[in-house]
């Protein structure tokens, strides 16, 4: 039996504030060409501030948890601002790592980096490598360590280790964790093995080329490293931890980044979804929202657990020195300022697996060598009493559960005597619990039992009185009345099934004797949906033809064939029964086929069967002879 412990450090829940760290990057290139300097400035390891663009003279402060200047080495941001919260990843909690900011602002280079200076993800890796290594073996646990990786592009889940994937599904389980069926989970043991799944993988990430960057990230990237730890002991403790490393694409300005066609709408993609991750912050830090606006995008949707939810979570922030990104960073401060208010719950995720032992067997068998009783004989004396009983229902309903009940207690106690003093309080909350089964059981048996006691009486005294009737009645049983002779020759009514042919009399009828005006549309409905024996359509339908003059019939054809392929869609609108869908599709049949030859073409047509056409050729001729 398994079942789910949610435990909080320390055993009482705690709470976790979002980190919030600010990364400046250099000046890319030359100075501005006015040479106004930067526009933000450090003033020390937490403090910044930025020029106020309503007063130049007047400057901006803020105050965040690190404050990383132009000179800060990709070493210096992982040890300060990612490196503590790996470690909660083994104690069965999540974690999350985000870079957030302006497109060009440096976020990839944040978590990427390069071969001379890796960034954030790397590194991360290779701690998470380096803290199994140092774990005693003497623990025991087992460690077993998978990766995924998924982009959001154009608000499209697909998965970057499996580029042929679909747009994939994001779900909630019963115990709100955030799931993606069918993504791709890898198991890998080593560094190298993560890089030689991770790197081919990144090359499948969508980047494109804008006025502000040369490889600006079109989407928003999803790394989870996921570690799992299995105590080798019973009770089999399972822990699982999750560490999301996120590399966000940057909001863009298109009249700055010059952005046309499928990059303006891939910018519009990435710009709804950060201005939903900002109302999902405002909703938190507002403390009164009804409903946090998660599921209005598919990346607040995945950050679900690292925005007010359950994960130690780092967000950094990256700006730009130079005025051209003023309002951009002024916008990223002000977002990274609320986001440092929002709380988070984390907790520890367990598992408990309770083997059920054979514990009574063995005991009993035990029992039986000390005493000198084998247990074969002790089983066949209890068959023996079993039959003798009469096979109650009840025990046969009853003992399969209560040995499971009795199996299960026995292992709790024995595990109640091993376990930390932590845990007794749980044990022995499932102790008392399965001692209650065991009475409600008992009491069941008993009920049963005397259930089948009576059950048992009644069909005694049933098989008496079948074998002796008390009453005994001698009178024939009453017959009835055997029927007269005479009145099997009455003539018997004779009711045979419909046929086609007998409705043509009512045509013939309709001729010769004058009928009220719902009769013959009822007799008109009839015969329009009865087809003639040879297949063809009801002589009434056809007959409209023959009685026209044969050179207005003609000049009437070729009147319609003429719209059909001259026509425009308003023209062809304009022909009885034919809207604005088969307008269309005679205009693409043209376009493809060319001109229709005769007006038997028009069958050609999708939707337009023998019997329609017939109707639409009837329609027309007769409003072109009205007007």
């Amino acid at each position: 039996m398994a079942q789910r412990v949610a435990v909080a450090d320390g055993g009482n829940k705690k709470t976790s504030r979002i980190r919030v760290a600010v990364r400046l990057r250099p000046y890319m290139g030359k100075q501005d060409e006015k040479d106004e300097g930067p526009c933000v400035r450090g003033l020390d390891s937490q403090n910044l501030e930025i020029v106020n663009w309503r007063n130049a003279t007047e400057t901006v402060k803020y105050q965040f948890d690190v404050f990383h200047g132009e000179q800060t080495t990709q070493q210096e941001v992982f040890r300060s601002s990612v490196k503590p919260i790996i470690p909660h990843i083994f104690n069965g909690q999540n974690a999350s790592v985000f870079a957030y900011g302006p497109t060009g602002a440096g976020k990839t280079h944040t978590m990427l980096g390069s071969p001379d200076q890796p960034g954030v993800i790397p590194r991360a890796i290779r701690e998470v490598f380096n803290l199994v290594k140092a774990k005693d073996e003497d623990e025991g646990w087992d460690y077993s360590i998978g990766m995924s990786y998924l982009e959001i592009y154009n608000e499209k889940v697909l998965d970057l280790l499996s580029p042929g994937s679909q747009d994939l599904p994001i779900r909630e389980d019963k115990d709100k964790n955030i799931l993606i069926p069918g993504l791709t989970h890898t198991k890998i043991s080593s560094f190298s093995d993560f890089d030689k799944h991770f790197i081919p993988a990144s090359l499948n990430r969508t980047t494109a080329s804008t006025k502000l960057n040369q490889r600006s990230s079109r989407s928003h990237a999803v790394l989870l490293i996921k570690v799992v730890r299995t105590q080798r002991t019973p009770p089999h403790r399972q822990q699982t931890g999750k560490l999301y490393l996120i590399d966000l694409a940057g909001s863009e300005d298109n009249r700055r980044t010059g952005n046309q066609g499928i990059r303006l709408k891939e910018s519009g993609a990435i710009n709804l979804s950060l201005f939903t991750l900002s109302k999902v912050v405002d909703s938190l830090n507002s403390g009164t929202a009804i409903r946090v606006p998660y599921r209005d995008s598919k990346l607040t949707r995945l950050l679900q657990d690292s925005l007010g939810g359950s994960a130690h979570s780092v967000m950094i922030t990256n700006i730009a020195p130079e005025y051209k990104y003023y309002f951009d960073t002024f916008t990223a401060l002000n977002f990274a300022a609320k986001s440092k208010l929002i709380v988070n719950k984390p907790f520890t995720r367990e598992t408990v697996a309770v083997p059920v032992l054979p514990v009574k067997r063995a005991r009993e068998d035990h029992e039986a060598r000390g005493s000198g009783i084998e247990p074969q004989k002790k089983r066949q004396k209890e068959e023996r009493k079993t039959e003798q009983d009469g096979s109650s229902p009840s025990a046969h309903f009853h003992s399969p559960s209560e040995l499971s009940v009795m199996d299960r207690l026995i292992a709790l106690e024995k595990l109640m005597m091993s376990c930390q003093d932590k845990d007794r309080l749980g044990m022995l909350k499932d102790v008392a619990q399965s001692r209650k089964e065991i009475q409600e059981l008992k009491e069941k048996q008993k009920e049963f039992e005397t259930k089948a006691m009576l059950f048992s009486r009644l069909a005694g005294e049933k098989s008496c009185a079948a074998q002796e009737p008390v009453f005994k009645n001698n009178i024939a049983p009453l017959q009835r009345k055997q029927p007269n002779v005479t009145t099997s020759n009455k003539q018997k009514a004779v009711v045979q099934p419909l046929k086609v042919s007998q409705l043509q009399p009512l045509q013939q009828l309709a001729v010769v004797r004058k009928q009220s005006v719902c009769v013959k549309k009822k007799e008109r409905k009839l015969s329009d949906q009865v087809e003639a024996p040879d297949g063809k359509e009801n002589i009434m339908e056809n007959g409209w033809e023959s009685q026209l003059d044969t050179s207005v019939l003609e000049q009437s054809r070729q009147k319609i064939l003429q719209v059909l392929n001259t026509g425009s869609l308003k023209d062809l609108k304009g022909l009885q029964q034919i809207g604005d869908k088969k307008a269309k599709l005679i205009l693409g049949w043209r376009e493809i086929h060319g001109h229709f030859t005769k007006l038997e073409d028009l069958e050609k047509v999708e939707g337009m069967t023998q019997k329609r056409f017939s109707s639409f050729m009837k329609a027309n001729i007769l409003s072109a002879m009205g007007k």
